[in-house]
């Protein structure tokens, strides 16, 4: 048995959970589950964020205190994490007691240790506010292009970064009031005293996915600076030690709620457990901490150097999901498509995106999609169409005919084997975070099931005289496949998993209870465990999602009058502008082509399969049969717009494009050079 402690990103405690915060949090859950359905124990914790200027200002406009907000804004989250089964042994704040001791203690530290600085900073002032503006608070013309009404860091228009100094005309977002420049003392963290542990500690096995540690290498061939940890007050957050007025910023004691929180759930629900035991050095014991890919930086350069610069010991990994698209693109309030875990708990059964995000998800850091239409026809075809559909097709017959109990004899014992072995490699495709792959072994054995039972057809063997034992046989291994496939799926649904473990009688519902064979064994009353997606619920959530584009902010309206200024009447030669955010929007993939066909009934169209580091391969239809010939695709690294909505044809369903160029001479392939590799991203 393994001893592990698993934390998740922690939600900022300034706004509801959404579709994009969900997929991470239930990949964690099912990785949770799956492996205490292996037999380790595993502890599970997070916490809300709690600190900064954007919570203390909400609090403000609320007419509320910080405290009062955030403990709301709390109990909110619990409510929709536990609606999607989301289950924490702890939920802590990262405004707690503990926390800003183990904060305060981290800090110290790393002063004794000669890794803090002290030195003056000028940043713009709002003399109305009397505070410190960060970026965020600070709008006004681009120094490069001029387009107005822009933040302080970067141009939403051109692009261009720049400080906010440089800004023309800026004005304080919170008062509007015109800043003037003030200079603070301000501490920073010596990050590059780790350089060297930095990038040992990156390249370890196993630490972080390698397209990550690749991506942190641009860091230190750039050389790492010195990072700022403090704040002016006033600011919503812990005081730094012997540093009156001065704030830890939210970045500093955010993922020390992980030790806090961990803390916390020692005092309060297991005090045999030893602190140290899991955040010393010397531990045995794993630490896991799931994240977003937009935090890898804080995760995997600051928060690994603050610790060793502190004696504590680092995390075993970092498991990195990418970004949620919904229907192929950027979650939109316009569209209804950013989607509050309120909202859809309100429409759907949050097993089926549990469901449905399991199937998409790999160990890679990849970016998934929630294509309602996919999402309808996936959970119907796979949960109530194939696995539910066993326990009712059989149990009927069990119920009526056989007093609720299976057959006392084996009839099928080498196909009941043979689902009792494949749970070795679902179980390593769920510890690997595979767990697309374990869903495709799970609906590869659900149709060998189904494929059983209408091959013996045990309602045309109930009327006939004679075969009644066999229907029994028949049914009873129905069943008992039945329940090796809802044990599998038990991590990724553990509601339908209690309602099976009920109906079936059953004590335990672990991996390692699928080896006993269930042979005169006695079932409830069988009752309807999963209906149908209704598409209507569907669009239902979508409607009451959606935001009308009249009631967008003037800021809206302001930026597209600026980009219409700099766009031009195209005509021959000329080309049409749009702007950087249009353009950020296209997912560009390398991938490779494994499979090439012609299209019968098309002289323009190649039917492409495609390798795009993905889970699974793409099929595109492109239209370059004229110039390409099915032999001199295959193996061709070719580059593939990923986020476009899948797109249906005659022939079938196009689930991307390839992109060529044309000069009127021909079509040409654009292709990478041989060293990149399927799945790397094209910018």
């Amino acid at each position: 048995m393994r001893n592990i402690l698993v934390t998740n990103a922690l939600p900022y405690a300034n706004g509801p959970i959404h579709m994009g915060h969900l997929l991470g949090y239930i990949q964690a859950d099912i990785w949770v589950r799956a492996m205490r359905a292996m037999g380790h124990d595993v502890i599970y914790v997070c916490a809300d964020d709690a600190h900064g200027t954007a919570i203390m200002l909400r609090a403000e406009a609320n007419g509320i205190s910080p405290e009062q907000q955030i403990a709301t804004v709390r109990q909110e989250h619990i409510r929709d994490f536990d609606g999607f089964g989301v289950h924490f042994d702890h939920y802590d704040s990262t405004h707690s007691q503990e926390n800003k001791a183990r904060a305060s203690e981290i800090y110290l530290k790393n002063r004794e240790a000669g890794n803090i600085a002290i030195r003056p900073v000028t940043q713009l002032f709002d003399p109305e506010k009397g505070m410190f503006l960060s970026d965020r608070f600070i709008k006004g013309t681009c120094p490069k292009c001029k387009a107005e009404d822009q933040y302080g860091d970067s141009c939403e228009v051109c692009g261009s970064t720049y400080n906010a100094t440089e800004l023309i005309n800026p004005r304080s977002t919170l008062s509007g009031a015109t800043p003037v420049e003030k200079s603070s003392d301000h501490y920073f963290f010596k990050l590059p005293n780790f350089a060297e542990y930095l990038q040992k500690w990156t390249r370890d096995a196993g630490r972080l996915p390698v397209s990550i540690a690749n991506k942190l290498d641009e860091w230190f061939e750039n050389g790492l600076n010195d990072w700022d940890i403090s704040r002016d007050a006033p600011y919503f957050g812990f005081e730094i030690p012997d540093a009156p007025d001065k704030y830890f910023y939210v970045w500093v004691d955010a993922p020390v709620g992980y030790m806090s929180s961990f803390e916390n759930y020692i005092k309060t629900s297991r005090p045999e457990l030893n602190f140290d035991d899991y955040w010393k050095k010397e531990s045995g014991n794993e630490v896991y901490h799931f994240i977003g890919k937009d935090i890898v930086y804080f995760h995997a350069l600051f928060w690994p150097a603050m610790l060793e610069g502190a004696d504590y010991r680092t995390p075993t990994s970092l498991f990195v999901n990418g970004f949620l698209t919904v229907n192929g693109q950027k979650m939109s309030k316009s569209r209804g498509t950013f989607i509050k875990a309120e909202t859809y708990l309100q429409h759907l059964n949050p097993e089926y995106l549990r469901y449905y995000f399991a199937s998409k998800l790999s160990d890679k850091v990849e970016d998934s999609d929630l294509n309602l239409d996919d999402f309808v026809q996936k959970v119907n075809s796979d949960l109530v169409g194939k696995v539910v559909n066993i326990a009712s097709r059989c149990a009927r017959f069990i119920n009526s005919n056989f007093n609720h109990t299976l057959s006392a004899d084996c009839a099928e014992p080498e196909l009941i084997e043979s689902f009792i072995a494949a749970g070795d490699s679902i179980a390593s495709a769920y510890e690997a975070r595979e767990f697309s792959t374990a869903i495709r072994e799970i609906m590869t054995l659900a149709d060998k099931a189904n494929q059983y039972i209408d091959e013996k057809k045990p309602w045309a063997l109930a009327k006939q005289e004679g075969q009644q034992q066999q229907v029994h046989d028949v049914c009873s291994v129905g069943i008992n496949l039945f329940r090796q496939l809802a044990v599998y799926l038990a991590p990724v649904l553990p509601t339908l998993a209690m309602q099976v473990q009920h109906f079936l009688n059953l004590d335990r519902f672990d991996f390692a209870s699928r080896q006993t064979v269930l042979l005169n064994h006695e079932i409830a009353q069988f009752q309807p465990l999963m209906q149908r997606v209704d598409p209507k619920a569907v669009a239902a959530m979508v409607e009451a999602s959606t935001e009308s584009l009249a009631a967008a902010p003037a800021k809206a309206e302001k930026k597209a009058v600026t980009v219409k200024e700099k766009k031009t009447e195209t005509s021959a030669g000329e080309t049409a502008v749009i702007g950087i955010e249009d353009f950020m929007k296209i997912d560009l993939r390398v991938a490779r082509v494994l499979d090439a066909t012609t299209v019968e009934g098309s002289d323009k169209l190649l039917q492409l399969t495609l390798d795009a580091g993905e889970a699974e391969p793409r099929n595109v239809f492109s239209g370059i049969r004229s110039a390409y010939t099915p032999e001199q695709l295959k193996d061709k690294l070719v580059v593939v717009v990923v986020n476009l909505a899948p797109r249906k044809m005659r022939f079938g369903i196009s689930n991307g494009m390839v992109l060529a160029a044309g000069n009127g001479d021909g079509i040409f392939i654009i292709s990478p050079d041989s060293g990149a590799k399927p799945g790397d991203q094209v910018s």
